[in-house]
């Protein structure tokens, strides 16, 4: 394939601002485009290759279930799929999971559980969801609702009501937000998408409590946040709650599609049979991957290396970037981190592809790194010696 934009004479959507790369290659920490070229590995597929690229482990276990059988539709018991789910219950306090292909597919479900459970089991009605400034949740039409960009709604109305907004951190537009029809706050413990955004422990703790004291679900977005990226299997794990329910993608399946909501046991009864599905939900291949990724990331101990290589990783951005005027802040938990800088920094995303480096943005003025989190020592450093090689050429907003 030639590395050539998509035009009028392409048979796919212009939906992705691609980079002018085409990639073929995978291994840990590198990639390779068809020209040959090698690449450090700084954005894992936008926090989805946790493992690396093509892990060992979960390679086999995938190669293996296509060996024996692919789908069959949830009509039918899957084991696969009851051990993946008693995996992730095991390590977690969620006591049900619900498989599906994406981490938009499992924020609707989670916010289709929430209202179902407050109108079918509770019986009071209520249905409206409270979400926060710079979120991002997905991009179907309930999903993209519940973001709080306005730029993912632009031209997509009439929208689904039943949402409202308020900015993070803010104590009092949270208690006015909250009505008797409120059936569940949806939150991410880091806004990655908004900047990578870490919330602040104390409202988080406020959170907690407001949802227990008026019977309001609280709903944890770990989509990108999940399965060991911040430093803990979960990102809320930080915070030493427990969310009623919460999701996952990305890093869950090792680039395989695959997202999971996860719940409390009460809210069971809210999906009893044929309340909800998905026909790719939780197939055996699917469940394969996510109980090889599971396995691997806990015999990894990979939770424990990206709380260690990220703080390593943040001392030495901050020692080298120190002084720089065009770098605003560092700021990120485990291997989830952005440079906040004072002006655009798309120029520094070209000029790192240039020098073998893939980051990603996260909003115009962040830089955001997302490194494998099995990534050595000594790829951290190589990383950061291009970053900074980068930053020194880019003293000044542009």
């Amino acid at each position: 394939m030639n590395k050539v934009a998509e035009t009028a004479s392409s048979s796919l959507f212009p939906t992705y601002a691609r980079y002018p790369i085409a990639l073929v290659k995978g291994d840990g920490s590198w990639l390779w485009d068809d020209q040959g070229n090698k690449y450090l590995d700084f954005m894992c597929g936008l926090a989805v290759t946790n493992l690396g690229h093509a892990p060992k482990q979960v390679k086999e276990a995938l190669v293996k279930q296509l060996d024996e059988l692919w789908h069959v539709s949830n009509l039918f018991h899957i084991p696969n799929q009851e051990a993946a789910a008693k995996l992730l219950t095991d390590n977690s306090h969620a006591d049900a999971v619900f498989f599906c292909s994406t981490g938009a597919e499992a924020n609707e479900a989670a916010i289709k559980l929430a209202r179902r459970y407050h109108q079918k089991v509770k019986g009071n009605g209520r249905n409206e969801i409270i979400t926060f400034a710079q979120s991002f949740h997905g991009r179907t039409l309930a999903t993209l609702t519940a973001t709080g960009q306005e730029k993912v709604k632009e031209g997509f109305g009439p929208l689904p009501e039943g949402f409202r907004y308020i900015p993070l951190h803010d104590y009092e537009a949270l208690e006015a937000a909250i009505t008797d029809k409120t059936a569940a706050i949806m939150i991410e413990m880091i806004q990655a998408e908004g900047g990578v955004i870490p919330v602040e422990p104390a409202f988080v703790q406020h959170l907690a409590k407001v949802c227990k004291e008026r019977g309001i679900l609280l709903i944890v977005d770990e989509i990108q946040t999940g399965m060991g990226r911040t430093g803990k299997l979960f990102g809320f794990q930080h915070y030493g709650i427990e969310p009623d329910i919460f999701t996952l993608a990305k890093g869950l399946g090792s680039g395989f599609p695959v997202g999971a909501m996860l719940a409390k046991g009460e809210l069971r009864e809210a999906f009893n049979a044929g309340s909800h599905g998905s026909t790719f939900g939780g197939t055996p291949i699917a469940t394969a991957v996510v109980k090889a990724t599971i396995e691997a990331l806990l015999e990894e101990k990979a939770a424990d290396r990206a709380a260690e290589t990220g703080e390593y990783l943040m001392s030495q951005l901050r020692e080298k970037l120190a002084g720089n005027p065009f770098v605003q802040e560092i700021r990120g938990k485990g291997l989830m981190i952005g440079i906040v800088c004072s002006g655009p920094v798309a120029n520094i995303i070209a000029e790192g592809q240039k020098r073998g480096l893939l980051v990603v943005t996260a909003g115009p003025n962040v830089v955001r790194l997302l490194p494998s989190l099995l990534i050595s020592r000594d790829e951290v450093d190589l990383g950061v010696s291009i970053l900074t090689s980068i930053f020194a050429d880019q003293t000044a907003p542009v």
